[in-house]
């Protein structure tokens, strides 16, 4: 029986996706399907999570199932699915896992829900969204990467703990492929309205941007087992909160470029406005030619990840 709620299907039930799901539920933002393949893992966490509702304050139904059909009209579906990067393992074996996973995952959520907002989370995140808006055949406003709310919220971060400042006060940019190739932008970080650059010095700004290029690999390296789940768990409800309260935020996000930056057919991170509709609009931002050339080199990267992606496709399909 449909509700006036939104249906939010969150595919995999490891720590981002378990994360999610309970922060939708807090949040209110919906009811929640947690989907997996492993049985009982979904059903379990699901159970426990319902029965923190009387708690937290929430009226959202929690279902976890092995079944696509529970996930039928779905308003939002995050994929969180795909294995994370083990010791040794090359990127192009990662790409070929987590491409039929994300293959797969896609076709199943399409066959039971007609036109969702897709939100992908899985890793080679713009290889993984450009795969996954081929097989959904999804309008560019529907689907969309998390890659730049994260990684611009570990610059926030940084730039908090450097100048010993609010966290609330500070802004950031992070524009490009989900990676080293990532551009942060320094003249468009501040603090309460000032750049960066003017409550800095260039070796403090530099190290800084570092350490984000290098966040997710600085906290595997601490966890020695696993990656970060608190922080892009976080980051997806943002994209999700300005989905369902139409908040139309500005937002950095994987986005489907049609001439946008000068480039064309590639996801890419990019500012966006996020509303009712999905990703309703590409902001372009005017850039010197230091950032564009470090832009154009993250593009021409993802640009052959996204080739690559096209080649697996081909030999999946024949």
């Amino acid at each position: 029986m449909k509700t006036t709620r939104n249906k939010i299907t969150v595919v995999g039930a490891g720590q981002v996706g378990s994360t999610v799901a309970q922060l939708c539920a807090y949040h209110n933002l919906g009811d929640v399907v947690l989907v997996d393949i492993v049985e009982g893992v979904p059903q379990g966490k699901a159970l426990d999570l319902q029965e923190s509702g009387c708690l937290q304050a929430f009226d959202s139904l929690i279902v976890g199932t092995n079944d696509y059909k529970d996930t039928a009209d779905s308003d939002i579906v995050v994929i969180t699915a795909g294995l994370p990067r083990k010791p040794g393992q090359s990127r192009e074996d990662l790409l070929t896992i987590n491409a039929k996973i994300v293959k797969s995952v896609t076709e199943d959520i399409m066959k039971h829900s007609r036109n969702p907002i897709i939100i992908l989370v899985s890793n080679p995140l713009d290889a993984m969204v450009y795969l996954a808006k081929k097989v959904s055949n999804l309008p560019k406003t529907r689907i969309i990467g998390m890659a730049g709310v994260l990684d611009s919220a570990r610059l926030r971060t940084f730039v908090s703990l450097e100048l010993d400042c609010s966290l609330v006060d500070v802004d950031a940019m992070v524009l490009g492929g989900h990676g080293d190739s990532m551009v942060p932008l320094p003249r468009y970080t501040t603090v309460s309205g000032i750049p960066i650059t003017e409550l800095m010095n260039q070796e403090q700004i530099d190290r800084l941007l570092d350490r984000t290029r290098k966040g997710g690999a600085e906290i595997v390296s601490l966890l020695k087992n696993g990656s970060a789940f608190l922080a892009p768990g976080a980051s997806v409800i943002k994209m999700i909160e300005a989905i369902v309260h139409d908040k139309r935020r500005i937002l950095p996000c994987t986005a489907y470029l049609e001439g946008e930056y000068g480039w064309n057919g590639i996801f890419f991170g990019v500012p966006v406005k996020m509303g009712i509709n999905g990703m309703e609009k590409i902001i372009e931002l005017k850039l010197t030619d230091e950032e564009t050339a470090a832009l154009n080199k993250s593009a021409e990267e993802v640009k052959k990840t996204c080739s690559e992606v096209d080649a697996l496709l081909k030999k999946l399909s024949s």
